[in-house]
């Protein structure tokens, strides 16, 4: 469905079904190109568990500047050897994939984009989990931790236009363990929805949650005790985490599976009615917002974008 962490195709016949995503984001690989790499293996395999499929498998879009420059040629092996790596901890093979290779403009590189697309099984057609939030008086869950960076994230570009620090680092095997939990929640259907929490943060991951597909919004009221800054609380981008919605009487099944794949959850907050707003309090900070202000925003920037008018226009 549209804002889905994964497509799902159904394997006709069969209750089977193949799910794929493509995921890359630039800007940590142009900060920290192998770590970058990773996180975008690491990320697409997160999308893939969050719809209920079993990452299989990769292919490549690498796409660089001129690899006859000593810098660049660097973004691609780190890029390659970090994809590597990625894939080696999740058992995804690469099937294939293309490059794209001196792509500047007046001299100047493209921000180095290894895209990954990666695509996993689906046993069971009537286990897809779905990204939005779809019960009130479900407990949100938030699985991993916030390990407090900053670097590369889209609350830096977006205040401020910088593309600096250090990204994220990536846990391979706190992320294999991760995508094991979620896909036995999953299995025990316990879960009623789960969404990777990326670019934005927590903040964003949470209203995506909360907005679906705009057509039948909720609301949150979510408590985050971090001992961060709140900025990194809220629109920090550490990789391995997850944002779950369960039934009240599951709660304590999904926290013990989670203990039993050593990966850190706790209960962040409720699902709520949309009248009640989108509400996240962090220590000594909070967000607060109507559920139709923040559809306004989402679903209405790009079409404000399309239609604003160029500079030859103006």
């Amino acid at each position: 469905r549209p804002g889905g962490d994964s497509g799902v195709i159904r394997i006709r016949g069969t209750s089977r079904a193949i799910a794929a995503t493509t995921d890359c984001n630039g800007r940590l690989v142009y900060l920290e190109p192998r770590t970058g790499a990773m996180a975008a293996v690491a990320e697409a395999a997160r999308n893939l568990v969050c719809v209920g499929a079993l990452p299989t498998a990769i292919t490549n879009n690498l796409n660089f500047g001129n690899p006859l420059k000593t810098h660049i040629y660097y973004q691609l092996r780190e890029a390659v050897l970090g994809m590597r790596e990625a894939c080696s901890a999740f058992e995804t093979p690469v099937t294939g994939g293309n490059v794209s290779l001196f792509n500047e403009t007046d001299g100047k590189a493209i921000y180095p984009t290894p895209v990954i697309g990666m695509v996993g099984v689906i046993d069971d057609v009537s286990k897809i989990i779905r990204h939005a939030f779809n019960s009130p008086g479900d407990d949100i869950v938030l699985l991993g931790t916030n390990s407090g960076e900053l670097g590369g994230s889209e609350y830096l570009y977006a205040t401020s236009k910088l593309v600096a620090g250090h990204p994220p680092s990536v846990d391979l095997e706190a992320e294999r363990l991760l995508q094991q939990a979620v896909l036995k929640m999953n299995h025990e259907e316990v879960l009623n929805s789960a969404h990777d929490c990326s670019e934005g943060g927590l903040a964003a991951t949470l209203a995506e949650c909360a907005l679906g597909n705009g057509e039948t919004p909720l609301g949150v009221t979510v408590e985050v005790d971090e001992d961060l800054a709140p900025i990194v609380s809220l629109f920090g981008e550490s990789h391995g985490r997850i944002i779950v919605s369960t039934s009240p009487e599951n709660t304590e099944r999904v926290l013990a599976l989670a203990a039993l794949y050593d990966v850190p959850a706790k209960r962040i907050g409720t699902v709520t009615e949309m009248a009640s707003g989108f509400s996240i309090k962090v220590r000594s900070g909070f967000v607060q917002a109507s559920m139709t202000d923040l559809a306004e925003a989402y679903f209405g920037s790009l079409p404000n974008i399309m239609d604003a008018p160029t500079d030859s226009e103006a």
